[in-house]
């Protein structure tokens, strides 16, 4: 399907600049633009590929001040990411259009007490139990399980191999990919006076609000007793632990290999890089920042402050430690040379005193 950069223009809200009528049919990364492609300039250090490439179109920023010429068309707009953003949605809207599958694949399992809504699929060879419901537009892929009583909302898109444990609760539009675990056993075991451990039962469930999205080979695990929570668009990347009772605040992202512990509170519009770790029962404020492998032992209470380092600490006293981390080599040289020559100012000091005496 064809557009013009005056069509793509109205869709973002953005300022032409160039050749309004030209058509563009695909998208692409900059430095692989081609005649007949979109693509955006965010970041500047991309900057010299819009001299060089050959695509119809870029996104760029509205203010943005071009040092050499540019060939192609260019759309300014506020932010070229986030229209970028929405023009990869719309076009993957269109591009499945044509794939809207409804309907049962067999060989599958449907418990005769479960609720199907309208225009759902099912893939092969997935099973659902006993009184799960599955609410009306939500595509169920192959090989999924879903466990009894559990509740899966409109327009949900679970994808191959998720396994849903019994209760789980998911809202409208969450979309799970492939292989991530919902609802189970939180890690929880009761140390006994012989050394060994006793389990203690997981006995709660997990709830998922509206417009979430997990990826692949995620765990979220069911709570002890009442609910884990992932509240409203929340994004999760792959490779996430999330334990029991967690309470994931409305609109967090968090990156990949991260683990949170069980009973912490997240607040809402909280950022956490990847593979940062964060202790169990804790409280985090809201819109907290956490960099990359930071490590999080305590409660922040200040609202949308940075963390860095492990044990984490205000950003700008890690950046400051970093600082004399790289000059701790030469810092031990220097100590070294110091010592070595107050024992000879201590030796030249005795020598002193005995001529002395």
């Amino acid at each position: 399907m064809q557009f013009t950069a005056k069509q793509i223009s109205e869709f973002i809200d953005g300022t032409i600049e160039g050749d309004e009528n030209v058509q563009v049919g695909e998208l692409s990364k900059i430095e692989n633009g081609k005649k007949g492609s979109l693509c955006f300039l965010s970041n500047p250090k991309y900057e010299n590929y819009l001299y060089l490439t050959n695509a119809s179109v870029v996104i760029v920023r509205k203010d943005f001040s071009p040092s050499q010429p540019v060939s192609s068309t260019m759309i300014r707009v506020a932010d070229p990411y986030s229209a970028f953003s929405v023009l990869l949605e719309k076009y993957n809207e269109v591009m499945n259009q044509n794939n809207s599958q409804v309907g049962i694949e067999q060989p599958s399992f449907i418990h005769p007490s479960a609720k199907i809504g309208k225009n759902v699929f099912i893939g092969a060879f997935s099973y659902v139990s006993e009184n799960a419901q599955i609410g009306d537009g939500s595509k169920i892929s192959a090989q999924v399980f879903i466990g009894a009583d559990s509740i899966i909302g409109k327009k949900c898109c679970i994808h191959p191999g998720v396994k849903i444990y019994n209760r789980s609760v998911l809202g409208n539009n969450v979309i799970i990919h492939s292989n991530t675990v919902i609802g189970s056993d939180g890690f929880g075991f009761a140390p006994q006076a012989d050394r060994t451990y006793s389990k203690i039962a997981q006995i709660g469930n997990v709830v998922i609000e509206d417009d979430v999205e997990i990826g692949a080979n995620t765990a979220v695990d069911r709570a002890t007793m009442g609910s884990t929570f992932i509240r409203k668009g929340v994004k999760l990347d792959n490779l996430i632990q999330i334990a029991h009772n967690v309470d994931l605040g409305e609109h967090s992202a968090v990156a990949a290999q991260t683990g949170i512990s069980g009973s912490t509170k997240v607040g809402e519009n909280a950022l956490i890089g990847g593979q940062v770790g964060i202790a169990g029962h804790l409280t985090l404020a809201k819109g907290t920042q956490i960099g990359a492998q930071a490590g999080i032992n305590f409660n922040t209470t200040e609202e949308n402050k940075q963390w860095h380092g492990s044990p984490a600490q205000p950003l700008r006293d890690w950046m400051r430690a970093s600082v004399i981390f790289k000059q701790l080599p030469n810092v031990e040289k220097r100590i070294a040379s110091l010592e070595s020559k107050i024992k000879e100012l201590n030796l030249i000091i005795e020598q002193n005193s005995t001529i002395s005496k």
